[in-house]
């Protein structure tokens, strides 16, 4: 908490800019962002949980006051404006970038994007909800409402900085929002990253144009066998020699042809990048090596003039760390899929509040401790002892975060 004061100024220059609905507010909106900044960083997992703990001397010490109460947080959170919230995550990206804490990967700046379901019910629903129809064990069909967003990260050699989230809408799939997220990510961060990496729900004609009117690159799984770029790239692969390559551990044979104008929708030829990977896994049960092998392909408009195939086949694999270090860190380490209000503005803002939360605790993991320190210890021993100042004071209710 000091770092994020004293190198991004958390009160000076972040807080003092959020606003909300209300009229008249009696709590000011920054102390009740604090409050859910907060929560996160002791992985409380709920509002109820920070009832527990908002007595504590060190959270009126932090907030500089009496805590709000589990309602009132969420009440505001309702009315809370994301617009702030965004510009608190440009402003982290902007003080990281200025201090070179976003190295590029081989020199290229790299974004993944991705959507996540992140609430469903058949019961409790809201404005924002959308609908589908399940089908059960005995046949009988029941409406469930569920929420999805689509979020975007960027990816560098140490650190994963969540850039924004944009929920999906009634009537519209994934690409289509992560097309109006991008619109305003663009305008928001024009020159964040110059690479896309994508799966293969976006191998779209429509997309990738998009991408290619903002002199943006994508590297996208290629999975569709129907597609003709997909078969004529696999009579290539025939005709073509592999190259030996490694990635990791992995023992890899490479084809890569490019100049393919197989696709005439996309409004640029196309390159084609596949990849067979041999390794050795150690089965627990039994302790004996397993070799096992896997085949990658993708499709980018990177032309080998600017990339080698090593690096589309990094980037092809890296777009895994919006799952790894994004949405399963988010769900099991921050408790990101409790829904702490169920109303569309404050399922938003609490995301987006989460994204800060993140951000500035793995700008402090990489930037502020040196490795000396932390060597051998994870990334739950430092949420820990970050929860424990909190957790210590007598006056709270011992418990895990």
């Amino acid at each position: 908490m000091g770092y994020a004061q004293r190198i991004f100024g958390l009160s000076g220059k972040i807080l003092p800019r959020l606003g909300d609905t209300r009229p008249q507010p009696r709590i000011p909106t920054a102390v009740v962002v604090q409050s859910a900044l907060l929560l996160f960083w002791a992985r409380l997992g709920s509002l109820n949980a920070f009832e527990e703990v908002k007595q504590a001397r060190f959270c009126r010490r932090w907030l500089g006051r009496e805590a709000s109460s589990a309602d009132t947080v969420g009440r505001v959170y309702a009315q809370l404006h994301t617009e702030g919230l965004r510009a608190a995550l440009q402003h982290l990206y902007t003080r990281l970038k200025r201090n070179k804490g976003l190295p590029g990967i081989a020199g290229w700046d790299l974004a993944a994007l991705d959507g996540h379901e992140t609430h469903a019910s058949y019961r409790r629903h809201c404005a924002g909800c959308l609908k589908r129809t399940i089908c059960g064990e005995s046949g009988e069909e029941r409406i469930q409402f569920y929420h999805r967003n689509v979020t975007l990260m960027l990816v560098t050699e140490k650190l994963h900085l969540l850039l924004d989230v944009e929920p999906q809408r009634a009537g519209e799939d994934e690409v289509m929002t992560a097309t109006r997220l991008l619109r305003r990510v663009l305008g928001a961060y024009p020159r964040a990253f110059q690479i896309l990496l994508l799966d293969s729900l976006y191998a779209q004609a429509p997309f990738l144009n998009f991408l290619l009117a903002h002199r943006k690159h994508g590297v996208v799984v290629l999975k569709d066998e129907r597609r003709n770029l997909y078969q004529d790239a696999q009579g290539l692969f025939s005709l073509t020699p592999p190259q030996r390559g490694r990635y990791r551990s992995r023992d890899c044979l490479w084809w890569d042809v490019t100049d393919l104008t197989s696709w005439p929708q996309v409004q640029a030829p196309l390159r084609v990048v596949r990849s067979q990977e041999t390794y050795a896994v150690r089965r627990q049960d039994s302790g004996e090596v397993e070799a096992l092998s896997s085949e990658w392909i993708w499709a980018t408009t990177l032309t080998t003039s600017l990339v080698p195939t090593a690096s589309v086949v990094r980037w092809g694999h890296a777009r895994w760390d919006i799952e790894n270090y994004g949405f399963n860190e988010l769900v099991n380490g921050w408790y990101a899929d409790h829904l702490y209000k169920h109303e569309p503005n404050a399922i938003e803002a609490f995301l987006l509040t989460v994204f800060l939360a993140y951000n500035f605790f793995h700008a402090f993991l990489t930037r502020n401790l040196k490795p000396q320190i932390q060597r051998g210890k994870t990334q739950t021993f430092w949420a820990r002892l970050m929860a424990a100042e909190l957790y210590r004071d007598p006056g709270v209710l011992t418990r895990g975060p």
